[in-house]
């Protein structure tokens, strides 16, 4: 436990001019007592661990010290190299970088270690595009990768229906989802984030000029948020349902993870027969008809009312396909 804590802090201190004993103890989770012990403790065992004293001190590494990776265990080697996605860097045009750092890598580990890479690959595989679709890398990724990687500014042409606009954005990350990329941006000068498919840019072009990152954006939650609020957008509509236990069961393999979170959160407490009654947010009638199609006599739709009058159909031409006098 301490010995990998003293690495943890040598790859801390490596990484930063310097930091504080209570910097260091909040990364470490340790007091600052503990954190003044370890630093002598690697001062006695040679790594070259200075502490400033004052209000502004901290420690440091001096003489350009530098560790090898001789303190990672096996599973993180491995895991390290779980942490590329080929066709994702093949893509966006990185794999020959990315192939360079996995070899600087595992140069530097223990020969114990070595066929960490190998072992990860054939215990591991990554496929992100969704089944029946041939996954097509959008022309334009390459360049606007390289500007997410330098904070440049770009110029693009995006299409909204049959619409063509002009944009200046700063490009700010990337995210494959499914087997499609999108791109979050600022627009240029101050503007609101917006996140855009990659494959509706019919003209992208970087500029010279780099952008100054705002320290507060936080790529996972500005996507969380941007898909919650999407799957949100497209609920526009509502359906009373009443389901039996088994039915409460699958309406989340069902209905859209989000309209069963709801439905389910907001219902009132089983009748006599224990069936739940609940509202679902749905796209449409449409859409809701071919969901639930799917708990056949596990539910029961009350409204509205043209939808049920659907499922009575449904039912009554299933009872005379499956009526005794054709079986």
């Amino acid at each position: 436990m301490r010995a990998a804590r003293l690495i943890k802090m040598v790859l801390l201190l490596q990484s930063r001019p310097s930091m504080t004993a209570a910097e260091l103890a909040r990364e470490l989770e340790v007091s600052e007592r503990t954190v003044t012990r370890d630093a002598q403790a690697l001062s006695e065992a040679g790594v070259p661990v200075y502490a400033d004293r004052g209000r502004a001190g901290g420690y440091r590494l001096i003489g350009g010290y530098r560790t090898r990776l001789t303190g990672l265990a096996r599973s993180e080697a491995e895991a390290l190299f779980l942490s590329g996605v080929p066709g994702a860097l093949r893509e966006m045009g990185l794999e020959d970088v990315a192939s360079a750092a996995r070899l600087k890598v595992s140069a530097a580990l223990l020969p114990s270690l070595r066929d960490a890479p190998d072992s990860a690959a054939q215990r591991f595989h990554l496929d992100a595009p969704a089944w029946f679709r041939e996954p097509e890398a959008p022309a334009p990724l390459p360049v606007i990768a390289e500007a997410v990687w330098e904070d440049r500014r770009i110029g693009a042409v995006y299409r909204r229906g049959e619409a063509a606009v002009e944009r200046e954005l700063e490009p700010y990350g990337l995210v494959l989802k499914a087997g499609v990329w999108y791109l979050c941006a600022r627009v240029a000068d101050g503007g609101a984030f917006r996140t855009y498919r990659i494959d509706r840019f019919d003209a992208v072009e970087a500029r010279a000029e780099r952008f100054s990152r705002d320290p507060e954006f936080d790529l996972p939650g500005h996507w969380a948020e941007q898909a919650e609020r999407f799957a949100r957008s497209i609920l526009r509509a509502e359906v009373v349902v009443r389901l039996s236990p088994d039915g409460v069961r699958r309406l989340p393999y069902t209905v859209d993870p989000l309209s069963a979170r709801e439905a389910l959160g907001s219902a009132g407490a089983p009748d006599a027969e224990g069936w739940l009654t609940v509202t679902v947010p749905v796209e449409s009638e449409e859409v809701a008809h071919t969901q639930l199609t799917a708990l056949g006599p596990e539910a029961e739709v009350l409204a509205p009312a043209g939808l049920r009058e659907r499922f009575a159909a449904d039912a009554a031409a299933l009872a005379a396909r499956y009526g005794h006098g054709n079986v």
